[in-house]
């Protein structure tokens, strides 16, 4: 570990320990292919940030459209940086890119904001995660499984495979506090994702699909964060093209992260 990366961890322990989260929200937004969703989006954000210091985001996984040039093209006074692919690498690898580029530039009192780039989240739930941030918690999830939480929108092969991997995870792990365990829709403190990025580095996220956002949890578990969670009203109507989640190919993604987890040990020290 670098000196610049002890100090940090060291700021990170007295953020967390004084529960400041007084700094800007990083809106991490992975994206591929998505220049049919994303001027919504961005809007509804530019919205967001008249009242909410935001920084956005957008991880161009190797579009073949105009996403880049849509996330170029402004959008009021909105703080819209971009990080590349030049090729497709997947989820996983997209949301490891945004955390590193966020990491790289954010003070310890920061959050991050991990949220879909195809306009199905509400932006206007930020304003919630940064109120449980800021009321102690180290990871809040928007999720379609608590009370005012509502995923009627979507398919029903993706609100099967959502609702049973939560079970399975529910039942197979002890991560306390999380019912939805595959909601894309997150908020961190940047100081827990600088201590675990400390620890695991390039291997923070290994998933490249969607099965990244479970592997996260797993491995945050081990810095004992206080997580709670919002209720997310899923907006799958407002989707523009087909969904890129495959359903035997995420099963076995899940399947595999939960056995791999089962068998890997704990870190050698405390995170």
């Amino acid at each position: 570990m670098t000196a610049e990366d002890t100090s940090l961890v060291t700021r990170a322990k007295t953020d967390r320990a004084t529960g400041r989260t007084t700094g800007r929200a990083h809106v991490v937004l992975p994206a591929f292919n998505e220049e049919g969703s994303l001027p919504a989006l961005l809007r509804r954000l530019s919205d967001v940030s008249l009242t909410e210091q935001l920084t956005v985001w957008v991880v161009d996984d190797g579009s073949a459209d105009d996403t880049v040039a849509v996330a170029e093209s402004g959008f009021g006074d909105l703080d819209v940086r971009i990080v590349r692919h030049l090729i497709n690498l997947g989820l996983g690898r997209a949301v490891q890119s945004g955390l590193r580029a966020v990491l790289e530039v954010a003070d310890p009192a920061d959050l991050v904001v991990v949220m879909d780039a195809d306009d199905t989240h509400d932006p206007g739930l930020i304003r919630l995660l940064r109120a449980e941030i800021a009321a102690g918690s180290d990871v809040a999830i928007c999720s379609r499984f608590v009370p005012g939480g509502d995923d009627r929108t979507a398919p029903f092969g993706r609100r099967l495979l959502s609702r049973g991997a939560a079970q399975l995870f529910h039942r197979a792990l002890a991560v306390e506090g999380v019912r939805d365990f595959t909601s894309g829709y997150r908020a961190y403190r940047v100081s827990l994702l600088a201590r675990a990025s400390a620890h695991w580095g390039e291997r923070l996220v290994e998933e490249q699909g969607f099965a990244c956002m479970v592997e996260l949890l797993l491995k945050l578990r081990h810095c004992r964060p206080v997580i709670t969670e919002v209720p997310l009203a899923l907006r799958y109507d407002r989707k523009q093209g087909p969904s890129k989640l495959k359903l035997r190919r995420t099963i076995v993604q899940y399947l595999k992260l939960l056995a791999r987890d089962r068998l890997s040990p704990a870190p050698y020290r405390k995170l």
